[in-house]
């Protein structure tokens, strides 16, 4: 089954802005550091144990920034092969008033769309309805 009617949008956008924050964050802080040792005052050196928690907090910081980064990836990745298993499927939308065959899908960060072959747009959400075909009492696409 051919799934060229797939495409996703927004999400790649989102995990790069998010990153880039976060690297310039910890450039931030490591330049604040930096300073912070060469300006401390000698006959009072800053606590090394303070010096190292701060540093350890950044470091989870960053770590939950990644593991989130891999998770989106993920969750875009199940999208589509979800999104591709409707395409080719009798729909009948969660109210009962859109049906018809899924000619395309379109992933977006906030959901799936699927469009019919007669041009209608289905959201995907809960309660919508899937068959391999439509059905026999249903004589209109």
């Amino acid at each position: 089954m051919a799934v060229d009617g797939v495409s996703s949008v927004g999400t790649t956008s989102t995990t790069q802005t998010a990153q880039q924050k976060a690297t310039l964050n910890y450039d931030n802080f490591l330049q604040l550091l930096i300073a912070q040792m060469k300006n401390q005052d000698p006959t009072d050196p800053m606590d090394a144990s303070e010096q190292m928690s701060q540093l350890a907090s950044f470091s989870q910081v960053e770590q939950t920034i990644q593991t989130n980064t891999k998770l989106d990836t993920l969750l875009a990745s199940s999208s589509l092969t979800q999104a591709g298993s409707y395409i080719g499927k009798y729909m009948t939308s969660a109210d009962g008033t859109v049906k018809g065959t899924v000619a395309s899908v379109k992933v977006y960060s906030d959901g799936i769309i699927a469009t019919t072959t007669d041009g209608k747009s289905i959201l995907v959400q809960a309660g919508i309805t899937l068959a391999d075909e439509a059905p026999a009492s249903d004589t209109s696409s």
